[in-house]
């Protein structure tokens, strides 16, 4: 199993919501208590997305990844005033508590006016899991275009053509479509030189891609530099020397910064002992295991627990 595999299947969450917007400029819309990721892009028109002082325009096809952020705007034009405020699935006044009235929708997961000469945009947005996601939002700054390409556009006709269905299995479709476009836009956004995780570029490499998958696909496997070198056919010194130049950490605190992103999930959405979760993730010796797991997290596997299920 490839990292960014990994990464997405541990931190996926159910019901990732998807919408439509059909609206005739000028226009501006503002969403706000956002989820940790929002997939926006633009199929039919120019728009742009403001965030803070940023207004980034979006051409047909272009794909904004936004994360971690509270709040971001999507509009016909930077100068456009806002007009609606999404918060909890219903839309105010921008700046007031007021609720607007009025049926804005033009079919299931579809919403704005239909008129001729509309911008068509495309919404989904992702609760994403724990520790895991987490590390799915480090991959990206609070807002990444991904310019238009053949496959993302070719996904995003997919999506579109089934967000106005209501038909059995709807949110099943949609949801995997959803997927295939954010996989689509991680992948070229993580290709950048520029943009991309070290271990992303570190992949492409055949033995220390090699490495990786096998460390993920077995974390609790007990590796040593040397088992990880002959499994991927280099000698010992080659490998850690080649593993960190391109990963940016040696092999084994690669290693066991994936194993403490786990077992803090383990511990938040388990009720297992703090020496299952040591075991679950490649440690026999139980204080051993706390005593990394503070060095990652700063506070003990127990305190962690406390605090993540009373949050």
């Amino acid at each position: 199993m490839d990292v960014l595999t990994d990464l997405l299947h541990r931190a996926r969450a159910q019901n990732a919501l998807v919408r439509q917007l059909i609206q005739q400029p000028p226009w501006s819309v503002t969403f706000a208590e956002v989820p940790p990721l929002s997939v926006v892009a633009a199929i039919e028109g120019r728009s742009v997305v403001r965030l803070d002082d940023q207004a980034v325009p979006l051409d047909a096809g272009d794909i904004a990844l936004i994360s971690g952020v509270d709040e971001y705007t999507i509009a016909d034009d930077p100068a456009t005033p806002p007009q609606i405020l999404i918060r909890g699935g219903r839309k105010y006044l921008p700046g007031s508590d007021e609720e607007l009235c009025g049926d804005w929708a033009l079919a299931p997961r579809t919403f704005g006016d239909g008129l001729p000469g509309a911008t068509v945009m495309l919404r989904g947005a992702y609760e994403l899991r724990g520790a895991v996601g987490g590390r799915v939002l480090e991959l990206l700054p609070s807002l990444a275009v991904v310019p238009t390409g053949s496959r993302t556009r070719a996904a995003l006709d997919l999506l579109t053509a089934e967000v106005g269905c209501d038909e059995p299995g709807q949110d099943a479709v949609l949801g995997r479509l959803l997927d295939l476009v954010l996989v689509l836009a991680l992948r070229a956004w993580c290709a950048r030189p520029e943009a991309g995780p070290a271990w992303y570029q570190a992949m492409a490499d055949r033995a220390i891609g090699a490495a990786l998958r096998r460390m993920h696909e077995d974390p609790a496997r007990r590796w040593t530099v040397a088992g990880l070198a002959a499994a991927v056919g280099m000698s010992r010194a080659s490998f850690a020397a080649r593993f960190a130049a391109l990963v940016g950490e040696p092999p084994l605190t690669y290693l066991t910064g994936w194993r403490m992103t786990l077992a803090a999930d383990l511990l938040r959405d388990t009720d297992r002992t703090v020496a299952a979760v040591a075991r679950g993730v490649g440690y026999e010796d139980a204080f051993a295991f706390s005593a990394a797991f503070k060095r990652a997290h700063g506070v003990s596997p127990s305190a962690w627990r406390r605090r993540t299920w009373a949050s």
